[in-house]
């Protein structure tokens, strides 16, 4: 080891020349690994720190369809310092013919009891007064400016009157990651007295927010609260977990765009194993020398561990300063953007799990050339044609699979999400696959053709470069490749979902979603819609909210985790006939009065690991029911009708108090018409316009597909480095060709075209192995995982190829210029 620390020491005087691909591709990665984990870690800081105020108190009894007793609130009261109740339900609002829907919020005097409601103008809470004699409400931006509402106009919510008293700007029980059905207006608790808002049966949640005293046990008050409230359909929440959703969503956003990341470090390992071959390729004679004065291999591969272990302390070192240093200069803006209050700040978690990945991916790619390098004999190092051409020893293979297991389980720890994580790695190692496969490809066609190329000097010279020996066709397209395949594939699964949205819409989805419709009001309803000849059809279901509770008697979630079905409230549903295919089981008689029965959707039931004669407990309105299950059905919720996980026999739920689900199917033209109709008829009915909840998950998912293509993009930088030290590497063999043909007799003009097309086959050969592994991504995601129609969309691929072409252009004619400039004679007698 002593003479091992000697030989790395004296070689690291020399500096780092060559290594500037070597530590840029080191650098870039883990630099864009630690700036989405410190991204990732304020937010989850932030929803940590803030977990009471936006959850709006130290802990949260909700329920659904009812508002607490008396006595239950009583007992909330006593273990609480202070209380706030909060009603949020779905509305209308209307002034004159324009109609808007809105996600309602009732709160009483004590809201809030943390934090502060920003408004614009200021005014204190007991605006919600209102003036004239009218109650006051405080809305959204969005909601007033799409209305045309100031401060002091009136409009109608539910079919009451309101006036408008101020703009909210911030709330502070609100995360603002959800998916609300529409921008936010807040009224007085008292203003629901009597006007009609809450109907009964009509969908609403209440919550009780209250502030615990000091070192209350929230494990400990919540057995409490579910042993008090066992039977009545209670939701605890508390300052742990104030918001799961949103920590979902950062958790599964965050841990993805960081495994793009690591994909932008596999593009990186191409090039630190270039650049390390290279080196050791001009360290040859070096290694020859001590093997011929008696050092081992183990001395030799110590001494080039050391150094690159140096090197790379470097490059990380690097990459966590700019990764931390871009987000720190960006903070100001990021929590700006975030909609909660967040504090940007170097945390150490996220950058060591960013050094780590840097750590091992310089490892397993460094490892292969200095092994195989370590093991040559003495004489085949001298020969520099011949040099490091063997395969690296078993023990060689075993460390670097080594090193690459730990990397995989080093991915799936700090992600937690195992399926994404080894999906993440076998997609990188199979376009790997592809590109090299594609690279030998190239090569050998290149070199196949160009002894049938006549007459065109410029092709001929650029074929026999790419199918030479030393071509740099590998590196180019490894590198290139991989950063245009993760734009490729982001692209081609955004247009594809876009796409699929889009052709599904017109045909299959309604128009609008029409809820809190009374049973005593169904029968008018339907005669206002048949009235309306662009009306096509109109389906109508009895609809409740349910939690399922027990499977079989046991906790639901102990066991079937945390299935969607089982996170909160469900819609359910009776009928007396199925609505959809059975796929198991029989339905039952028209008359059936017996015990109660429940037809679960097939998919959901499978995932569930539920079968026929398993029982399942729902909470209703406060009752739990306990059914057998008698069939499964073929739900498609794709098609955005009608469609429910549970559907009961009609004696089970027929007389518990609900209301009615309708879907109205009508076109585009239409809609807005019979909106306004039926405001006017029905003010305490809810339309959810299913155009726009598309165009929200539309959004969404563009604002998901920016972030990636922006993780996406420091991966195709990172190849773009790599291209560019390829080219690099090669001026020295470019002065060399060029030398030759221009002694041959070829112009600097015939020399310059050949080494323009050499680059430009090159790009394009990356370009279309980039569009076909984009393609299969696409066809994955949304054909398999999305059960969707996937269509190839040509735009995206034109771009990725062009901009390969483009990319290996530039590169190649930034470092053939300076060849070109030089006399031949220099060049030749320097090759001696």
């Amino acid at each position: 080891m002593s003479a091992a620390l000697t030989i790395a020491r004296r070689e690291l005087r020399g500096g780092v020349r060559g290594f500037r691909v070597f530590l840029l591709c080191l650098m870039l990665g883990v630099a864009a690994i630690a700036a989405v984990g410190l991204v990732r870690g304020a937010i989850r800081a932030g929803l940590a720190d803030q977990g009471a105020t936006l959850l709006g108190g130290d802990a949260q009894y909700e329920f659904t369809y009812r508002q607490a007793t008396q006595e239950e609130r009583d007992w909330i009261a006593s273990r609480a310092e202070a209380l706030s109740e909060v009603v949020d339900f779905r509305s209308m609002v209307s002034v004159g013919d324009e109609r808007a829907l809105t996600q309602a919020k009732a709160v009483d005097g004590a809201y809030p009891l943390l934090g502060e409601l920003e408004l614009d103008p200021p005014v204190r809470m007991d605006a919600l007064a209102g003036q004239g004699g009218l109650p006051g409400a405080f809305l959204d931006p969005v909601l007033a400016d799409r209305l045309g509402l100031a401060p002091g106009d009136r409009f109608e919510l539910g079919g009451t009157p309101f006036v408008m008293m101020a703009r909210i700007l911030r709330e502070p029980d609100s995360t603002g990651m959800g998916m609300a059905f529409g921008p936010r207006t807040l009224i007085a608790l008292d203003a629901l007295e009597g006007s009609g808002l809450l109907a009964p049966a009509a969908l609403f949640e209440s919550e009780y927010r209250v502030l615990l005293p000091v070192g209350t046990d929230l494990e400990a008050a919540k057995a409490a609260a579910e042993d008090r409230f066992e039977n009545a359909g209670l939701r605890w929440s508390d300052s742990r977990r104030a918001s799961p959703g949103a920590e979902r969503f950062v958790d599964r956003l965050g841990s993805f765009l960081v495994l793009v990341g690591l994909a932008g470090l596999a593009v990186g390992g191409v090039g630190i194993s270039a650049t390390v071959a290279g080196w050791l390729e001009r360290k040859a004679e070096t290694i020859a020398t001590l093997r011929a004065l008696g050092a081992e291999g183990g001395t030799i591969r110590a001494a080039f561990l050391i150094q690159l272990a140096a090197l790379g302390l470097v490059g990380i070192l690097a990459g966590l300063g700019l990764g931390a240093g871009v987000v720190l200069a960006a903070a100001g803006v990021i929590e700006r953007l975030m909609p909660i209050p967040v504090e940007v700040r170097l945390s150490a978690p996220p950058m060591l799990e960013a050094a780590l990945y840097g750590a091992l991916v310089a490892a397993i790619f460094a490892l292969w050339p200095l092994s195989r390098m370590s093991q040559m004999r003495a004489a085949l190092l001298y020969r520099e044609t011949q040099g490091g051409r063997r395969l690296p020893s078993w023990r060689a293979f075993g460390l670097v699979a080594g090193l690459v297991a730990v990397l995989v389980a080093a991915a799936v720890w700090f992600s937690g999400l195992w399926q994404l994580t080894l999906g993440t790695f076998g997609g990188v190692a199979f376009a790997l696959m592809i590109l090299a496969g594609a690279a030998l490809l190239v090569r050998w066609a290149a070199r196949a053709s160009a002894h049938l190329v006549r007459g065109r000097t410029a092709l001929r010279a650029a074929l026999a470069a790419i199918g030479a020996p030393r071509s740099e066709a590998t590196a180019v397209i490894l590198s290139l490749g991989l950063g245009l395949s993760v734009l490729a594939a982001v692209g081609q699964v955004d247009a594809g979902l876009r796409g699929a949205i889009q052709r599904d819409l017109p045909s299959e989805a309604p128009a609008y979603f029409v809820i809190d419709i009374q049973p005593d009001q169904l029968q008018p309803f339907q005669s206002t819609l048949d009235a309306m000849p662009e009306v096509g059809r109109v389906e109508t279901v009895p609809m409740l909210r349910g939690v399922v509770t027990r499977i079989n008697g046991q906790n639901a979630r102990e066991v079937a985790g945390e299935h969607w079905v089982l996170r909160g409230d469900r819609g359910v549903t009776y009928a007396e006939i199925p609505r959809e295919t059975l796929t198991e089981g029989e339905w039952w008689p028209a008359d059936y009065a017996g015990e109660p029965l429940v037809s679960v959707s097939a998919e959901e039931g499978a995932e569930l690991g539920l079968k026929l004669g398993d029982r399942l407990t729902v909470n209703i309105l406060g009752r739990d029911i306990e059914a057998r299950i008698a069939s499964f059905r073929n739900v498609d919720f794709s098609t955005m009708g009608i469609g429910f996980v549970l559907t009961f026999n009609p004696a089970a739920l027929s007389g518990a108090p609900h209301t009615m689900l309708a879907t109205i199917y009508a076109p585009p033209s239409a809609e807005a018409q019979i909106l306004r109709d039926l405001a006017r008829a029905f003010p305490n009915i809810t339309a959810i316009r299913v155009r726009d909840a598309i165009d929200r998950v539309t959004d969404a998912l563009g604002a998901i597909a920016r972030a990636t293509s922006l993780a996406a993009g420091v991966t195709l930088l990172t190849g773009l480095v790599v291209l560019i030290g390829a080219a690099a590497a090669g001026e020295r063999t470019r002065a060399w060709e060029a030398a030759l043909l221009k002694t041959l007799g070829a112009t600097r003009a015939t020399i310059l075209a050949s080494f323009a097309l050499r680059a430009a086959l090159m790009g394009a050969a990356a370009g279309l192995v980039a569009i076909l592994f984009g393609a299969l991504a696409g066809w994955a995601v949304v054909d398999l995982v999305m059960e969707a129609e996937f269509r190839f969309a040509p735009l995206p691929a034109l771009a990725i190829v062009t901009g390969g072409v483009l990319a290996t252009l530039v590169a190649g004619l930034a470092f053939a210029l300076r060849p070109l400039a030089q006399r031949p004679a220099g060049v030749l007698r320097d090759r001696e």
